[in-house]
């Protein structure tokens, strides 16, 4: 019985890391590689506008600085997707993998 228990735990255990890597969207690492194509009109280190806004701390404040929109996961991925005041649209030049992995950064710093 107890080897069951102990079974049953693991199994259990197992599945619920799972499902928490699951629910984690994006490759920080990966979005960093892919940003980088993105310094040469924002900032990624500081919030100093080059010619779009600088990106630190962009998922610490409480709206966008290109549309006045909340900072949300969506928010965020509709701008990278239809760009807007000189940002050119990237809905058809990244993958959503990318965005997805750009996003996992932007939370980074």
């Amino acid at each position: 019985m107890k080897k069951f228990s102990l079974f049953a735990s693991c199994v259990t255990l197992a599945a619920a890391s799972a499902a928490f890597s699951a629910d984690k969207k994006g490759d920080p690492e990966k979005g960093k590689e892919v940003l980088q194509q993105c310094g040469v009109c924002h900032n990624a280190d500081n919030n100093e506008k080059k010619m779009g806004p600088g990106l630190k701390g962009l998922f610490k404040q409480d709206k966008l600085a290109s549309n006045g929109k909340k900072v949300t996961e969506a928010n965020v991925r509709a701008k990278i997707d239809e760009g807007g005041n000189s940002m050119p649209a990237y809905k058809e030049i990244l993958s959503d993998e990318d965005k997805d992995n750009v996003i996992a950064y932007l939370k980074t710093l």
